[in-house]
């Protein structure tokens, strides 16, 4: 049974989709030194001949990216197997083309892994559980603003900003972000059109201006 198919027929499964990056993504985050999720992600995102533009490959970025902050932010003690943990749940979660099947993103159920991870959180849980339902929530809510056609790397960059966000509010912790405009290098990338103009990431060659 497949959901997705190329234009000329082929398939591929969910096991080979991907092979490698999941690799390429747990090496990085487990050596990389920034407390910044963004940079982090901005570095594995830019992996263009393994990383694809669309994918659940972007997924395990986000999560890796925001767990690797916080543990190299130092406050929460985060260990490797915490994060590994983080990055298992989510490749289990993150299955393709569910964001069109089922409404659900897999940088959602990542972002909610970390924070599940973090806080604890299980199904005889309270609050905890509350709090990680709550943050998976905002993240889709956010995602949500900025499909038309979906676009994985926007998607990471929103959802990590929101991330962070939740981080101070949440924990207590400030994670370093930039201040530097984001610029997306992959317009030309999109297999069915970038957004331009309706995405806060396009930068207008021609008028020289972020979107």
């Amino acid at each position: 049974m497949a959901n997705i198919c190329c234009p000329n027929g082929h398939y591929i499964c969910d096991e080979c989709h991907g092979q490698g990056v999941f690799a390429l993504v747990k090496e990085y985050v487990l050596a990389s030194e920034s407390q910044d999720p963004l940079e982090i992600a901005k570095a594995l995102m830019n992996f263009k001949d393994q990383v694809p533009m669309l994918g659940c490959e972007n997924a395990w970025i986000a999560a890796g990216a925001l767990m690797a902050a916080l543990k190299n932010e130092g406050t929460l003690k985060i260990t490797d197997a915490q994060v590994l943990e983080v990055l298992n749940r989510t490749h289990r979660q993150a299955i393709g083309g569910y964001c069109g099947l089922t409404g659900v993103c897999g940088i959602a159920p990542g972002i909610g892994a970390c924070f599940s991870v973090i806080l604890g959180a299980a199904c005889p849980k309270d609050r905890e559980t509350a709090t990680t339902m709550t943050v998976v929530a905002k993240i889709i809510n956010v995602i949500a603003q900025e499909t038309g056609p979906c676009c994985c790397k926007n998607y990471v960059r929103h959802a990590l900003t929101e991330a962070v966000a939740l981080v101070k509010e949440i924990l207590n912790i400030s994670l370093t972000k930039s201040s530097a405009p984001i610029v997306c290098t992959d317009v030309e990338r999109h297999p069915h059109g970038c957004r331009r103009e309706k995405c806060s990431y396009y930068y207008n060659a021609a008028k020289g201006e972020l979107k």
